[in-house]
This record gives C-alpha cells, sequence and structure tokens, in this order.
C-alpha cells in the first residue's frame, strides 16, 4: 500500500512571538536544524513516498530550502493557501497535490514525538480503520483535544480543549486518514478537524482508531518548548534522524569559535559562524548565526537571535533576545 503525508505548517505561531516576527514557526532552528526537518526525516524513515507542506504565513520560505525533497530521500510538494483554511481545509487542500495513494499521513507542524510511526501504519492496516488518530497520555488534559477509547481502541468520542476532561488521552497530532475519506472534508472552506472533521465523521459512523504511544511527545509552540526541544535532541532524550552528529551534550558548528575557558552544555546549539568570547556558560541554550557573546556572560535556556551581539557580563535566563 502506498502512503502519502501532509504536514500542516501554514500557521502564524502567535504563542512564538517575538520569534516568528520573521520565520515562520516551522523554519525556526531546533537542534541545529528547521523544525520541519525532523518531521520530514519522520516521514521518509517510516516509508512515506511522498509530503505536502501545507504552507501559508511566509509560504515563499519554505521550498528553497527543502526543494524537490531529494536531500531528504522524499518527494516533497507544496501547497500554498492564499487564505488560512483551519487544519481540515488545509489537509483536503494539500490533498489535492498527492499522487495517488491509499492512505495520508497528516502531521501537525507544532509537535515533536519520538512516537513509531510504523507501528502506527501498521495498526491502522490491521483494524481496517479509515481514520487512526496518535494518542498519548497525560496529567492534565485540559489544554489538549481529549479522547475516549472503546475497549477495542476504536473512539468513542473526540471533544476539544474542556475544563473537565473525560480522559487524560489526548490527540497528539498525527493522523492516518484512508484517502477516500479526506473527500469528506469540505473543499475551499474554513474547517477545523478537531472541532468539526473528528465529531462529524465519528458521528456518521466512520471507523476512527485511536493509537497509544506514550513515548516522548512535546507542543512547541512556545518559546521555552523549543529551547527544551532543541536540548532534548541535541542530549538524546529524544531521537531523530535530521539531528546533525555531534559529541557529547553539545552541538557547536565547524565555522563557530569558542574561548577555550568557556564551556557549552546542556544540548546548547552555537550555530555557524558564533564568536563566544572568554569564560563564559552557554547552558541549554540556541545561539544563532553570526551572534557575538562577550566575555563573562551567563546564557542558560535562552535564545539569541542570529547577529545578536550580547555585551559582557551579562546574565540571560529563560529570554530570547534579539528578535
Amino acid at each position: 500500500m502506498k502512503t502519502g503525508a501532509i504536514l500542516l505548517v501554514g500557521g502564524m505561531g502567535t504563542r512564538l512571538l517575538p520569534l516568528t516576527l520573521k520565520t515562520p514557526k516551522p523554519m525556526l532552528q531546533v537542534a541545529g536544524v528547521p523544525f520541519t526537518e525532523h518531521q520530514i526525516r519522520k516521514a521518509a524513515d517510516a516509508g512515506v513516498s511522498e509530503i505536502v507542506l501545507a504552507t501559508s504565513y511566509k509560504a515563499e520560505l519554505f521550498e528553497p530550502y527543502f526543494g524537490n525533497g531529494e536531500k531528504f530521500g522524499i518527494k516533497i510538494k507544496y501547497a500554498v493557501e492564499k487564505t488560512a483554511l483551519g487544519t481540515g481545509g488545509g489537509i483536503r487542500n494539500a490533498a489535492a497535490a498527492l499522487d495517488k495513494c491509499d492512505q495520508v499521513v497528516v502531521f501537525n507542524g507544532d509537535v515533536l514525538s519520538g512516537h513509531d510511526l510504523s507501528a502506527q501504519l501498521d495498526f491502522h492496516r490491521k483494524n481496517k480503520a479509515e481514520i487512526t488518530l496518535y494518542l498519548t497520555k497525560v496529567l492534565d488534559a485540559r489544554a489538549f483535544g481529549c479522547v475516549e477509547l472503546a475497549a477495542n481502541d476504536q473512539v468513542k468520542t473526540f471533544l476539544e480543549k474542556m475544563e473537565n476532561p473525560v480522559s487524560n488521552l489526548i490527540n497528539a497530532g498525527c493522523y492516518i486518514f484512508n484517502r477516500q475519506v479526506i473527500e469528506k472534508i469540505p473543499a475551499n472552506q474554513v474547517v477545523s478537524v478537531e472541532r468539526q472533521t473528528f465529531p462529524e465523521l465519528l458521528a456518521a459512523g466512520i471507523s476512527v482508531f485511536g493509537y497509544l504511544d506514550n513515548s516522548y511527545w512535546l507542543d512547541i509552540g512556545t518559546p521555552a518548548a523549543l529551547v527544551k526541544a532543541s536540548a532534548d535532541l541535541i542530549t538524546g532524550q529524544i531521537k531523530s534522524s535530521a539531528t546533525p552528529k555531534h559529541s557529547g551534550d553539545y552541538l557547536i558548528s565547524p565555522t563557530a569559535s569558542v574561548a577555550s575557558n568557556s564551556s557549552i552544555n546542556n544540548g546548547s546549539v552555537i550555530e555557524s559562524e558564533v564568536y563566544i568570547e572568554s569564560n563564559c556558560q552557554i547552558s541549554g541554550s540556541i545561539i544563532g548565526s553570526g551572534a557575538k557573546i562577550g566575555s563573562n556572560c551567563r546564557i542558560t535556556d535562552s535564545i539569541i537571535a542570529p547577529n545578536t551581539q550580547i555585551e559582557a557580563g551579562m546574565v540571560v535566563i529563560g529570554n530570547y533576545l534579539g528578535f
């Protein structure tokens, strides 16, 4: 069976401001590469033959980097929404660009997960499901769409964010649709897959299954989460074939210059042409290309924008400077 994919990368990323003023959320650097690259590699590693990037905000920035997908081992196409169509509308719009395929994996553009996509695809086929939702368990489901499962792993109810969740299983942002089911989503309309599509398809008797996987899962929708995702990839708490090869618990570009008595650790990423002077401590942070860090600085759990100058002696904790 042939599998295609859609990656929803059209959002503005307002929770990530000011990081997204010039760069769309999916193109922000996480562990040395744009976040979207981790998801594209995940699809390719699971045997997906092509992926359509459903873009809207700053759509022109994706293709120059990802091209036709040849260097990522997967065919990449682009579907640009003139006006944002929501998650369901974006899926329907992007599906028109797919080659003929039996099933379609849909990724939310802001989730870093260690879940086994190949196992989710196997589960989908084995259960003859029409839709399979990747689910994960959380302590507090109020901020997420929650799902009730029957004993046979079929989804009983799909409920968007609520004050008293009926379950601690949440929609973790990776769906498998049989290709023809996508045609049931109205074309050229703003549609929410979470608020409209899933509840309506359940009510219509479509077989929707839940695939539960409790491995690493993180919504990277805030600056603090983005920093954590990057550090976790570098320190190996989650694996991605897109993470550049490195030794130790840091990633330093070969073109960066770091004083020998400065300390880099806890999953920090030092990008190209960065200059770090003496006696600095950089912990769990991302230092953008071309930044200059003066001597005796302490930077922890922070992001320094490209080409930003940090004066000597500054202490930066949990902050995002230069954007």
